[in-house]
């Protein structure tokens, strides 16, 4: 059973995609960490997010890379959002990404472009959304938790410029996948949006299971 989770930077995504891997006892991959792992690398090398060359060379980053906490920063975030656009960046972290969702029993995978590209055969597919304000908000006090200085409105405009860039690059744009079920989460508590979450799953899993 392979459960793909899109959406917009703090969408919930994550969130949700973690309580349906715990819920169905399936492997989570958050691929958003693999872009955020490229960018640190580009970091820390001091090499050119928007040169594709640059951000290529950074793909063959260690495994221990993914644990480190500083991906989870808004910096590294910012920085992710623009090696994720090279069209050959996304070319040489795809099949690990494949590889991933396609394992024996199957997997859950959240992103921006799961069930579209990853795994566009996916049993079900969830599409989390909410509205910028809602999403800057969130992640506002995220940031002001780690300590960040970061206004409402920087990080309001870095969430828009963020959309934009994902939904306008040419290779896997962020997008909703036709048969993905959408999940508003703007205003949802975060039990809710995982308790629709699960209830939509089951439903397009049962519907699978009555069509077979």
């Amino acid at each position: 059973m392979i459960i793909a989770v899109d959406g917009p930077a703090a969408s919930g995504k994550g969130t949700i995609a973690k309580a349906l891997a715990r819920h169905f006892g399936l492997p989570h991959l958050d691929t958003g960490l693999l872009y955020r792992a490229v960018a640190a690398t580009v970091r820390r090398l001091d090499l050119d997010p928007t040169r594709e060359a640059d951000a290529v060379a950074a793909c063959d980053f260690d495994e221990l890379t993914l644990a480190d906490p500083s991906l989870r920063d808004d910096e590294t975030g910012q920085l992710a959002s623009i090696v994720s656009a090279h069209p050959l960046v996304r070319a040489a972290l795809l099949q690990r990404q494949k590889r991933f969702a396609h394992q024996p029993g199957g997997a859950i995978l959240d992103g921006r472009d799961i069930g579209t590209v990853i795994a566009p055969d996916a049993d079900a597919k969830l599409f989390v959304k909410a509205s910028p304000q809602v999403r800057a908000r969130r992640r506002h006090a995220e940031l002001a938790g780690r300590g960040s200085e970061a206004s409402f409105d920087q990080v309001l405009a870095d969430i828009r410029a963020r959309d934009a860039r994902d939904s306008a690059r040419a290779t896997a744009p962020l997008t909703q996948a036709a048969d993905a079920a959408a999940l508003d989460t703007s205003n949802l508590t975060i039990d809710a949006s995982v308790a629709r979450a699960i209830a939509l799953v089951e439903a397009r899993l049962a519907a699978r299971a009555a069509d077979a």
